[in-house]
């Protein structure tokens, strides 16, 4: 358990598509072990998400955690569940994209960007244990998932930027 190096924007890591999580592979040491580090890195970065190639780790877990006083993002009306995803296949039900957000990323530090994605997903996936779930997800929950799904197939925020003119640095977004 520690706090593992976010891997920046021109890493090859980040533009892989991850390896699924085997069966054998849920519930073990490892996969705790792999959690307890990407969530000891969110949260020392201050994060609402993660996914394990932004530490180095091409395998497909995320962790998606809002917490009301986040410093980075306004989360206070949005639930506070912490999901641990594994393995997860999006279906959007609405290609409609939301008015957008200026998102930021922990593996390009210090820029924001403007980004317009669908606005209604259902994500299916498996807990560490190996569960399957499903959950429905609108507006900014869907917003961090797809961005941290993202992760695990080798796009970052900048490749679904609405225009480059959207890209800037934190202290101009403030």
């Amino acid at each position: 358990m520690s706090i593992k190096e976010v891997i920046t924007m021109g890493h090859p890591t980040l533009r892989k598509k991850a390896k699924p999580i085997a069966e054998n592979e849920f519930d073990s040491p490892e996969l705790k072990l792999l959690i307890q580090d990407m969530s000891d890195t969110m949260l020392q970065q201050e994060g609402i998400g993660i996914a394990a190639p932004q530490i180095n780790v091409s395998k497909q877990v995320c962790i998606i955690d809002l917490p009301e006083d986040n410093p980075r993002y306004d989360t206070k009306e949005l639930t506070h569940e912490r999901f641990i995803v594994i393995n997860p296949v999006i279906k959007i039900l609405d290609k409609t994209p939301g008015e957008g957000i200026w998102e930021g990323c922990l593996s390009i530090p210090g820029i924001r960007g403007f980004v317009k994605r669908p606005r209604k997903i259902r994500v299916t996936y498996f807990t560490e244990t190996g569960q399957k779930k499903q959950v429905l997800l609108k507006d900014m929950m869907a917003i961090v998932f797809q961005h941290e799904i993202d992760h695990l197939v080798g796009k970052l925020f900048v490749d679904r930027l609405v225009d480059s003119k959207h890209l800037m640095f934190e202290e101009h977004f403030k």
